[in-house]
């Protein structure tokens, strides 16, 4: 099990950073150093990197950049000591993602060096290698060659700012700009990321070695269980490598609200994210152009919470409207939509083991990894209700915080019968989202009567009830409603058992008699002794232990 310690740690490697490579007698010029202060003022510190000081020992801090701003000027790329500089960086910017602003300060990007170098003054300039470096520099430098290694695979970058036609100040407004513009990318994560690193890497190891193809992920699991989480840790892990992204959220709530104008909503958010294109005319129109404007891009795209097929035709289509390394991820509850779409690999979010059930649990109620010794019992109990839930934990170790253990008492207790509307809010989602009631009729069944039954048994009998439950029980595994256990046995989480049971007790609340199932003993019980069942009532579980 990974601590949050180590948790917050990989997180916190995530904090934007900085770092301006130029000649080491510009780090004082006026320029850097408005530069710099301009950064520092916008908080943002920046770490001030000279030419020849990128040795191998210093790159593996180098990896923890963001962005990298290089500041091109006649003599930065006269100096022989940037090639091996430039060579790392750009190395960075391939393997690492990192971003690279380069500024040409007094140098245009188009600049050919070659005109401007005396071949005289050549072995003056392999002179200036700094001989602490001779391991790193064996081979000879050409100078000639300088300009093809710095300004050419960086002067065609959009982020390239040039001095033509502005001043300092209008320049390093610009690069800042630039600079904020890049960090607020970052996506907020969970505070307390328990055991999210671990699924960070297995998603990432799915792809990262695949350079050729676009890759199609979908992140699949109950309301609750972390997938969205999940997907923004990895937006933020990786998504540098690529040449753009975009994070697409919401998409089923935004479908639901504004129909095709929010699908259509929805791909022009894709492109300006990637082309600060935004205006459309229609959804089929913007497939097109999403086709035709992409299909060279390595893209990182995520998907949130999708639940229709159509969502996935106008946003992706198959996978081929982008460029080769493209990494396409989809969260969804429906298992059945990413066969469909057929994604490369499904990735199942399960429920917390006891121990990270606790240590989430902790850090929500205790703002520590364990329970206070007093409560410890009480801990337990409260993860014992949450059934490894992520949202669940997080919701109810947040209402608990700072409370009396009466209060604690009370809580759990009336979850027994009650239980917590948040968390039923978010799992009642993949319940409205049942495509017939016939769906919906078969699930509240299992929920009230069939758990722990084997499902040819289940199915007979709701098959004689009318009910084609051969296909919706399949419909309800695929959901993420139901899960079939050892011996062939239906199974569910019990929140899920709880929200079903509690759509039935909310059509009457007060009297049992008017609801169309019964399963708790003692409205049984009282519905057979005072004669008060009704014609809703399709069904009760009778507990053969129990005489009238």
């Amino acid at each position: 099990m990974a601590s949050v310690s180590s948790s917050l740690s990989f997180f916190s490697k995530l904090v934007s950073e900085v770092f301006i490579h130029c000649l080491e007698d510009d780090i004082h010029e006026n320029f850097v150093s408005h530069l710099r202060s301009a950064l520092l003022q916008a908080g943002v510190e920046p770490s001030l990197v000279a030419v020849g000081k990128l040795s191998k020992k210093f790159m593996p801090s180098v990896t923890r950049f963001q962005i990298g701003i290089i500041v091109f000027t006649k003599a930065y790329i006269q100096s022989c000591r940037c090639v091996q500089d430039l060579a790392r960086i750009i190395e960075c910017h391939e393997t690492h993602g990192l971003m690279v602003i380069p500024v040409f300060y007094d140098i245009d990007p188009s600049y050919d060096q070659k005109a401007d170098v005396d071949p005289s003054h050549v072995p003056d300039q392999k002179r200036d290698i700094d001989p602490s470096h001779v391991d790193d520099q064996k081979r000879d430098v050409d100078p000639f060659h300088i300009s093809s290694v710095s300004t050419n695979p960086f002067r065609e970058l959009e982020e390239a700012e040039t001095k033509t036609g502005r001043n300092d100040a209008e320049l390093v407004e610009e690069i800042v700009k630039s600079v904020l513009a890049k960090l607020d990318r970052a996506l907020p994560v969970t505070k307390f990321p328990v055991e999210l690193e671990i699924h960070v890497k297995n998603v990432i190891g799915l792809f990262e070695n695949q350079p050729n193809k676009v890759c199609m992920i979908g992140i699949w699991g109950m309301g609750g269980s972390g997938k969205t989480t999940l997907a923004k840790a990895i937006y933020n892990k990786i998504p540098f490598t690529f040449g753009d992204k975009s994070f697409i959220q919401d998409i089923r709530k935004v479908c639901q609200t504004d129909g095709i104008r929010g699908l259509v909503q929805l791909q022009e958010q894709l492109l300006s994210d990637v082309l600060k294109y935004v205006k459309i005319e229609s959804g089929d129109m913007e497939k097109t152009t999403i086709e035709n404007r992409l299909s060279r891009k390595k893209l990182f795209i995520v998907l949130d919470d999708v639940n229709e097929i159509d969502q996935l035709k106008h946003l992706c289509g198959n996978g081929k409207w982008f460029g080769a390394g493209s990494v396409i991820i989809i969260t969804t509850r429906h298992l059945d939509l990413l066969y469909q779409h057929k994604v490369d690999y499904v990735y199942e979010m399960d429920e917390l083991d006891e121990n990270d059930s606790v240590e989430l649990f902790s850090w929500h109620a205790f703002r520590k990894a364990k329970p206070r010794e007093d409560f410890n019992e009480l801990a337990r109990s409260a993860v014992d209700y949450c059934g490894g839930l992520p949202l669940a934990l997080e919701v109810l170790g947040s209402y608990l915080s700072k409370r009396s253990e009466n209060e604690w008492r009370s809580v759990l207790s009336k979850l027994e019968i009650i239980p917590n509307t948040q968390i039923q809010n978010i799992l009642r989602v993949s319940f409205d989202g049942l495509c017939s009631e016939m769906e919906k009729d078969i699930f509240l069944d299992v929920c009230c009567f069939f758990i722990g039954k084997e499902r040819d048994y289940v199915t007979e009998i709701l098959n004689g009830c009318g009910l084609r439950a051969d296909i919706g029980i399949k419909v309800l595994i695929e959901r993420g409603l139901v899960k079939i256990e050892k011996n062939n046995k239906l199974g569910m989480h019990h929140l899920l058992r709880d929200m079903g049971r509690e759509i039935v007790r909310q059509t009457s609340t007060m009297q049992p008699g008017k609801r169309s199932r019964l399963w708790f003993l003692k409205d049984v019980r009282h519905v057979l002794t005072k004669n008060t069942g009704t014609e809703a009532i399709l069904g009760l579980s009778l507990n053969t232990d129990w005489r009238l």
